[in-house]
């Protein structure tokens, strides 16, 4: 063998040597790559059922809903000059079709007094149906109330207002207050 034969066999095999590095370089990007999208899975799907657990560890529910009104409403009624007081929200219109419940959380400020919250939904068509919620206490309690249970509304797709009213004969007391917080309608 002469020196250009030993330098064309080093070439040859020099040549294949580096060949195969670059194709295994290439290899390793899509190697890390595939599991760079395997470990943002896994982390995403184990903090989605984290969340969800403590979720119903802590008594709370994720839920899909529309809020209404998310602050504090007062309804302070005297019934001395005036039969009812209400709170009312103008709900312009508003398609309630694809929600099935309506949920809401009230207080009674004076809780020996046994009072009546009525509920009422009209729609553009000026139907209306209400719901009576009674026993209402001294601390928070959260309501919830199936649409399908406002029996005289047929159509969903334009309401017009929500009203919460307090009613002179349904009240043991002539006067007092209460809270309503947190007004929404749940899927």
């Amino acid at each position: 063998m002469d020196k250009k034969d030993i330098y064309e066999h080093l070439a040859k095999i020099y040549l294949d040597a580096s060949s195969k590095k670059k194709k295994k370089n290439k290899a390793y990007p899509r190697l890390f790559k595939n599991l760079f999208i395997i470990s943002i899975f896994l982390v995403v799907g184990l903090g989605s059922t984290l969340a969800t657990s403590l979720f119903k560890k802590n008594g709370l529910s994720s839920e899909i809903a529309l809020v209404l009104q998310n602050d504090a409403s007062k309804i302070n009624f005297n019934f001395n000059p005036a039969k009812k007081e209400t709170f009312t929200i103008n709900l312009n219109k508003l398609n309630v079709g694809r929600f099935k419940s309506l949920a809401f959380a009230v207080k009674n400020v004076h809780p020996s007094e046994k009072i009546s919250l009525r509920v009422e939904f009209t729609n553009a068509f000026k139907e209306k149906s209400e719901i009576y919620v009674k026993d209402l206490s001294g601390k928070w309690q959260d309501y919830k109330i199936n649409l399908s249970e406002f029996k005289t509304i047929r159509d969903w797709s334009e309401l017009s207002s929500l009203t919460f009213s307090v009613e002179e004969w349904n009240a043991t007391a002539k006067s007092g207050v209460l809270y309503i917080d947190n007004i929404r309608l749940l899927k």
